[in-house]
């Protein structure tokens, strides 16, 4: 085979975990197969070289699926919307493989909308291609925003027609591959639970602990509190993440939830229009119970209810004592993430709280939206905001009581700032804030091209803009 995908050094970390743990499943035959996406960028981290790799070998190996390695469903059950639900586990998708980057990381293939498995309760086990285009999008801005995130690594159309009751049917349907560090949830443990089987969540937490938090030593007596304490601080950072990109994840249920603190599974995401903490991305969340400004709090819920299968193989006080620093470890988290957006990477400087305070309450005012704000910061930035602070977004129409304040506050921390912090400032915003934001109506117009004109040029020239922070 010279199919560089069927030729790399897939390891059997899950497989060796044993049957308790997944099903073999075999992937759906398609009727079509059309190439629409290939993450040239991930390439290099498998040791491949993008020029060397074929369109046809996406599609041989993520579209016909001709590999000799078993595919595995995962099992998990979790709690949705603060109910639990023992029925789920992978319904549209299984685990490709794993494969060791040249970063030494262990990295998952993860197939959706490959076709029926004994989870899939009825459905088609198939993934809608508007879908696959807005996780494309997703993991590509979320990823050039920062965001610890899983991302797509190809994306194929297959030619069959699937109706849903969220979207116009019939729709195109597509199988796409994710990219990510590992596919095991909250709620795989919450399902050992579940069948009162201690003895699997210590392997699986042995498992997660080796491959996924490698400055643990499985063999310390604390390891477990170790694992735990850690977790909690990658899922306050990444949530941090999420609120200082404007970003609403929109199902924050365990089950979507990553062991290792990454995103993904993000179905009805949505990035905020306006600084509105009640905006909520799923239409069916009508209680908001996941809107954005809950996501902190939700985050945090699930880390706790992730203690009941936990406390079958450590102690309270242990998960106790790691949880606690939640709340503190955001903040910090939040404040140096939106000092960033604002060109501050100096945070020793007292005034920056107050500057937070002062920047919510003028994004809480302000007829502009969350995005355009710190975009027209990147844009407009001159080093004559130092000299006067009346010059700062001068030219903005922000309508707000607080601008004045604002300004002035501003003004007083950046000139504070170290000579060499200085010169950096116009650099940072520029990093920080992308010009292009993904809000719903880009995706649409994205969208509306490819549904009724199979116009796939906006699609690109979106993401040329999110990979160039345009």
């Amino acid at each position: 085979m010279t199919n560089p995908f069927l030729n790399l050094n897939y390891e059997t970390a899950l497989e060796s975990l044993g049957k308790d743990y997944y099903h073999p499943v075999t992937a759906a035959e398609f009727p079509a197969h059309i190439l629409r996406f290939r993450n040239n960028e991930l390439l290099p981290i498998l040791g491949l070289n993008p020029k060397l790799v074929k369109d046809e070998d996406f599609i041989e190996a993520f579209g016909k699926f001709q590999s000799i390695r078993p595919f595995l469903a995962l099992c998990y059950h979790g709690y949705q919307f603060g109910q639990y639900n023992p029925n789920l586990g992978d319904g549209r998708g299984f685990l490709y493989g794993q494969v060791r980057g040249i970063d030494n990381n262990l990295y998952d293939f993860g197939t959706k909308g490959s076709g029926q498995t004994p989870y899939s309760r009825f459905a088609d086990g198939r993934l809608t291609l508007k879908g696959g285009v807005r996780e494309v999008l997703a993991g590509e801005a979320l990823h050039q925003l920062g965001v610890n995130t899983s991302r797509t690594l190809s994306l194929i159309e297959t030619g069959e027609s699937l109706w849903r009751g969220d979207e116009p049917s019939p729709t195109r349907s597509c199988v796409m591959i994710r990219f990510s560090r590992s596919h095991i949830r909250f709620g795989s443990f919450e399902r050992l639970h579940y069948l009162k089987r201690p003895d699997l969540i210590e392997k699986l937490l042995n498992h997660v602990i080796y491959y996924y938090y490698p400055n643990i030593d499985v063999e310390n007596k604390d390891c477990y509190a170790m694992f735990y304490a850690e977790l909690v601080e990658r899922v306050a950072k990444l949530t941090a993440q999420w609120m200082s990109s404007g970003f609403c994840h929109g199902v924050l249920n365990t089950d979507n939830m990553s062991i290792t603190g990454e995103s993904f599974d993000y179905g009805p995401y949505a990035f905020i229009p306006d600084y509105n903490f009640d905006f909520t991305a799923a239409y069916f969340d009508y209680a908001k119970r996941y809107c954005y400004g809950h996501q902190p709090l939700m985050c945090k819920l699930n880390l706790e209810m992730l203690q009941i299968p936990l406390k079958m193989v450590m102690s309270p006080e242990d998960l106790e004592s790691g949880l606690i620093h939640f709340d503190h470890l955001y903040k910090d988290y939040y404040h140096q993430l939106m000092m960033k957006k604002l060109g501050i990477i100096n945070l020793e400087i007292p005034e920056t709280k107050d500057l937070l305070k002062e920047t919510t309450n003028l994004l809480k005012e302000s007829s502009i939206s969350y995005h355009d704000f710190f975009a027209e910061l990147a844009k407009s930035f001159n080093h004559g905001w130092l000299e006067d602070s009346s010059t700062i977004l001068e030219n903005v129409p922000l309508n707000s009581s607080n601008l004045e304040k604002w300004q002035n506050l501003y003004h007083q921390v950046l000139t504070q700032l170290p000579p060499e912090n200085k010169e950096k400032i116009g650099n940072i915003l520029r990093d920080s804030n992308p010009q292009t934001a993904l809000l719903r109506p880009v995706i649409e117009s994205v969208w509306e091209a490819i549904a009724y004109e199979d116009n796939w040029q906006p699609f690109q020239e979106l993401l040329t803009k999110i990979r160039k922070k345009e």
